[in-house]
């Protein structure tokens, strides 16, 4: 049977973290975390479940921390998962026996089901949300990117979609919600300015209200009651910031014209 790691990156995640590793702590053979500086007791939760702790403090992305974590991971195949989700069973065993299939080019998907104040989302465009998490270690490898990391694989891959849901508590309440998003937000303009990239407000402007009639509209938020109106509303105005950074990036990297 080959080996099966956990890989995680970190920090102040003591509020979701024993959740998260209860859910995998007896059928994986290995649980790295990569921390980047956390200041509650979350190296003590990660120990207590016999982890192997890291740290670096060095932020350089997402997606640089999450190569850096790999290269501590012994195991044959790694999932990544995030302190605020959680294996349920039926994806468990579904993890499980892709392993024990051991295909040599073979990327796996898991569908998240997130939850967000108080209700799952089942529409939006939130669900179904499949997205590449467990590979072979030496075969595939997040890439560059500072905010939404993907797992880069090569092309002749096999891309599977695992059975089973990954259970997401995103988003503890409003606050949570904009600090996170502005963090996002910021990350994303400083990648598009660093690639070259300006933007608008008016930019901004048609692409928040594309992102309210798509999620809401198109994608059948209304079903998803209150919490689908009100995550079309921070959809659309996280969009908006983030264009509204990058225009005011822009500005300011332009020469003064002189009169």
């Amino acid at each position: 049977m080959p080996t099966l790691s956990v890989a995680m990156i970190v920090k102040n995640e003591a509020a979701d973290l024993s959740a998260c590793l209860e859910s995998i702590k007896d059928w994986v053979d290995e649980i790295v975390i990569l921390d980047s500086g956390s200041t509650d007791n979350t190296r003590e939760i990660a120990l207590s479940f016999g982890a192997k702790f890291y740290e670096n403090t060095d932020w350089q992305g997402f997606g640089k921390q999450r190569q850096l974590a790999q290269t501590y991971v012994t195991s044959d195949y790694v999932l990544w998962l995030d302190a605020d989700e959680r294996v349920t069973p039926e994806l468990r065993q579904s993890i499980l026996q892709a392993v024990k299939k051991d295909e040599k080019n073979a990327i796996y998907k898991v569908n998240r089901l997130s939850e967000i104040f108080g209700r799952e989302i089942r529409h939006s465009g939130w669900y179904p949300d499949y997205v590449a998490r467990l590979y072979r270690t030496d075969f595939a490898r997040y890439g560059d990117e500072l905010v939404h990391e993907k797992v880069h694989y090569p092309a002749s891959a096999q891309v599977h979609k695992l059975q089973g849901d990954l259970r997401h508590y995103t988003y503890k309440d409003i606050h949570h919600y904009l600090v996170k998003s502005a963090s996002y937000a910021k990350a994303w303009s400083i990648q598009r300015a660093n690639a070259g990239k300006t933007a608008s407000l008016g930019q901004g402007i048609t692409h928040a209200i594309g992102c309210f009639v798509k999620m809401y509209l198109l994608k059948a938020g209304f079903l998803d009651g209150k919490q689908g109106l009100l995550l079309a509303i921070l959809s659309a105005h996280s969009t908006f910031v983030k264009y509204a950074d990058l225009w005011d990036r822009s500005r300011k990297a332009s020469p003064a014209i002189k009169m």
